[in-house]
């Protein structure tokens, strides 16, 4: 049959049409032998059908129902007291490290510990050939015998006045070298059984079985280090101290008694435990500037691991009324940073603010936002000014897996 509608999708009214056409070529004519009243009448009926498919699809204004506003999570702008806090570089280091080395000479005969894996305290790590230091110690000890069997035969004949007091003092002499000799080749022998010097996470073995160690030198076997606790240590700028006590000084900020102290990771993640400031340098490195910094962990799981690149953020001072809002919620433009909250009739406007110092992972506002202002968080992709939006308020992640928390436990 004859498309004449192409590839036009067919509704009811192009079905009525295509009926009235079918019938027509069905009985029999062609358009050679169509007469002029029936062409118009079917035209009629197929334009007619046309007419009311548009409309019924426009609606009777022909026109399509409006999209809501669009939702954006909003804070509204207060100001209080904000920690002030800084974010500094740092690089984790173990708490304590020993090196485990070979303090006798010998051929390693078995590794006793199992690489990567934690260690106790006097715990054997490694096994040295030890029948040469049993016979110094068997030696040792039988001439410690002797000794002392000549040294009570001097005194009997000392007693009899049938040897002289120096004779006597050489004899006593010899117990005490030779028992200085079992008491050195006691520890051979038992150094012999390399032991840990300290509790910690082992590494790799740095020699095999088979190896000859300690030949003229104590020969490094492996490394333990503790890691928990673990040290953080970072530098920061002297100028920057500087800044700070003066500030403190005037008046305007309060100095910060808490000391927390908390670690961000490589990936942006805030690790689970705080810590402390350990200690600080009383001096500023005339090379870099800045003052060594170090705080110390705790790591029970062993997430953190001596040499990874963290950040800290520890708290410096305490500010009275100052306003802080969320990163994301400042961006930036040629006429320089400026943030979208949500005025009359629920229409967005941008207000130019500057900002200051950090709280946590906000922005403390220097200028711009006097309080009581809808800054629009998330959703900024949505807002641009002068558009109708929907605000809604801000929920943290934490609270609101406490309203879901208290909402399950209703009945």
């Amino acid at each position: 049959m004859l498309n004449i509608y192409g590839s036009r999708p067919v509704n009811s009214a192009m079905l009525v049409d295509r009926v009235v056409w079918a019938i027509f070529f069905s009985s029999g004519f062609d358009m050679t032998t169509l007469t002029k009243p029936i062409f118009l009448i079917l035209l009629t009926a197929s334009l007619a059908g046309c007419g009311g498919a548009d409309k019924q699809a426009g609606g009777p204004s022909g026109q399509g129902g409006g999209m809501p506003p669009p939702e954006v999570d909003v804070i509204t702008a207060k100001a209080g007291s904000v920690t002030v806090t800084k974010d500094l570089p740092g690089r984790l280091q173990a708490y304590r490290t020993a090196e485990v080395r070979a303090r006798v000479e010998g051929v390693i005969e078995k590794r006793l510990f199992r690489e990567g894996s934690n260690v106790k305290a006097g715990q054997s790590l490694f096994q040295i050939d030890p029948r040469i230091y049993q016979s110094a110690a068997t030696s040792a000890k039988a001439n410690l015998e002797v000794a002392k069997q000549n040294l009570e035969r001097y005194e009997t004949l000392l007693k009899m006045k049938m040897v002289s007091q120096q004779a006597y003092d050489q004899a006593e002499a010899q117990v005490l070298q030779a028992d200085a000799a079992l008491t050195r080749a006691n520890e051979d022998l038992k150094n012999a059984s390399v032991p840990a010097a300290i509790s910690g996470h082992i590494g790799r073995a740095l020699v095999t079985e088979g190896a000859l160690v300690g030949n003229g030198e104590p020969t490094l076997l492996a490394t333990i280090e503790q890691i928990d606790p673990i040290y953080a240590n970072f530098t920061q700028s002297g100028g920057d101290m500087l800044r700070l006590k003066q500030a403190i000084k005037a008046g305007n900020l309060k100095l910060d008694r808490s000391a927390k102290v908390e670690l961000l990771l490589e990936d942006g993640s805030l690790y689970a435990y705080p810590g402390k400031i350990f200690f600080s340098d009383l001096a500023v490195d005339p090379g870099t500037g800045s003052v060594t910094l170090r705080a110390v962990f705790p790591n029970p799981k062993q997430d953190l691991l001596p040499g990874m690149f963290v950040r800290v953020r520890f708290s410096e001072a305490v500010t009275e009324n100052a306003i802080s809002v969320p990163q994301r919620a400042v961006l930036a433009g040629p006429q320089g940073q400026f943030v979208m909250v949500v005025g009359a009739e629920n229409k967005v406007a941008p207000i130019p603010v500057k900002t200051g110092r950090m709280a946590g992972s906000d922005f403390i506002i220097a200028s711009g936002l006097k309080g009581g202002e809808q800054v629009i968080v998330n959703g900024l992709q949505k807002a641009r000014p002068g558009s109708v939006v929907s605000p809604v308020p801000l929920v943290e992640a934490g609270k609101s897996a406490a309203v879901d928390s208290a909402s399950a436990s209703k009945p």
